[in-house]
């Protein structure tokens, strides 16, 4: 088992002369992306045209598989989880419409997997512990899961920003963001916290984000 860690956030602004709005999302490329499974919006801040503005987020490295409930293309909630750990698996099984993930046990080196042993196609969605919160938030999300068929997930926490106001928080992403990435960051690489502050070129509209 890694060892756990917290990260947290903050995102700053001053006089951007335009209003702004900033999104989250772990959307890095990975092999099977926008195919097998989609990204899930985390955060979405509007940051104003004058004066200072701020928005946190804290992500904590404990993974965890969930049952999640859709609606309208938005992942609303998860009806249950697990918390689960590299090299280890679970399997989802359903009694009495009652969902339920066994407790993880040793699997395949590297990767977290889900079983569905539901009798039914499933949507499985891998996320992370929020503080505080008993069910996961929503980063990948794998639909259409065969019964039979395992979730196999390699999470690494690399987090981008986009200046795009298309999405709205827990959003399934179906598609790669017209827009380009302003920031970019393995989560496990930085500092418990950092400060990291978003500014516009007025000559030519372009955004940054740079540590504080």
């Amino acid at each position: 088992m890694s060892h756990l860690f917290v990260r947290n956030l903050t995102f700053q602004s001053n006089d951007l002369d335009k209003e702004a709005t900033l999104m989250l999302a772990f959307d890095a490329d990975i092999e099977g992306l926008y195919e097998e499974f989609f990204p899930v919006v985390w955060k979405v801040s509007k940051f104003g045209e004058t004066g200072p503005y701020r928005t946190r987020a804290t992500y904590t490295s404990q993974l965890a598989f969930s049952k999640p409930q859709v609606v309208d293309g938005n992942i609303i909630d998860a009806e249950t989880a697990v918390k689960i750990n590299v090299s280890e698996r679970t399997i989802l099984t359903e009694a009495n419409d009652v969902y339920h993930f066994s407790p993880p046990k040793p699997g395949a080196s590297g990767v977290l997997q889900a079983v569905n042993e539901t009798g039914a196609i499933q949507d499985i969605a891998v996320g992370f512990m929020s503080p505080g919160d008993l069910m996961p938030q929503p980063a990948l999300y794998f639909n259409g899961v065969g019964d039979g068929s395992h979730v196999t997930a390699r999470f690494t926490p690399i987090l981008r920003a986009y200046i795009t106001s298309d999405y709205q928080e827990t959003a399934i992403i179906r598609g790669a963001i017209d827009t380009p990435v302003v920031w970019s960051q393995d989560l496990a690489a930085l500092a418990e916290s950092t400060t990291w502050t978003l500014s516009r070129d007025l000559s030519n509209g372009h955004y940054t984000i740079v540590q504080s």
